[in-house]
């Protein structure tokens, strides 16, 4: 992560892809570790992956849920996430910091996490992402809303499945309304009256958004 002061309180857009544009998700367990990285790693205290997989030595069959509840330590997340989309290649959050560093604690938890993970699972060696994740401050409620949407809806965007029926991506939490254990988006929630509203208001932003690529791709063509 590039050396960027980010400030408690605050919501960022963070996205980084594989280098030289390569798949970093080659099959479905390959998104699920990635999702267990997010959850087991956004502590400000390191180690839960480790203690995870010790458990896991003893109680095989169990889940991560009945691990976490086992855990009767006090956690202090580093980051709220918002919304996430996982795609082939790349990565999107939105996420609010809650303590200092947190952003940058959690993304290099995870970045090496998972490329260790990955080079061991598929006999490589070196980076996986192109350099240090990117990040943008989102200062304004509409910016927020209108990102949400992106990153909710990436797949979709690129053409890859309709959002509402891809699994690797928060959507389906955000227009549930429902607080799981990776996401709260309350924030965005709270803007509109019923699930629907935020449905018609993705759809509509997502067909801009598509037509805006495909206008890019004739400009460079």
């Amino acid at each position: 992560m590039r050396k960027e002061r980010f400030f408690e309180d605050q919501y960022y857009h963070i996205f980084n892809r594989g280098t030289d544009k390569r798949k970093i998700f080659l099959d479905d367990f390959d998104y699920r570790r990635f999702l267990l990285s997010m959850r087991l790693m956004n502590d400000e205290k390191d180690g839960l992956m480790i203690r995870w997989r010790d458990y896991k030595k003893t109680y095989s069959s169990s889940t991560v849920e009945a691990f976490l509840r086992s855990d009767l330590r006090k956690r202090n997340s580093l980051v709220e996430i918002v919304c996430f989309s996982l795609l082939p290649n790349h990565y999107h959050f939105i996420l609010k910091q809650l303590a200092r560093n947190g952003i940058e604690k959690f993304m290099q938890r995870i970045g090496i996490g998972y490329t260790m993970y990955f080079n061991k699972k598929y006999d490589r060696s070196g980076v996986l992402f192109q350099g240090k994740c990117k990040s943008s401050l989102i200062k304004a409620t509409h910016h927020l809303l209108y990102l949400s949407v992106y990153v909710n809806c990436n797949a979709e965007v690129h053409g890859i499945a309709k959002a509402e029926n891809y699994r690797w991506s928060s959507f389906s939490n955000s227009i549930n309304r429902s607080k799981d254990n990776i996401c709260n988006g309350k924030v965005i929630f709270d803007n509109f009256k019923e699930s629907e509203d935020y449905k018609i208001y993705a759809k509509e932003n997502v067909e801009a958004m598509k037509q805006k690529k495909e206008d890019e791709k004739l400009v460079l063509e």
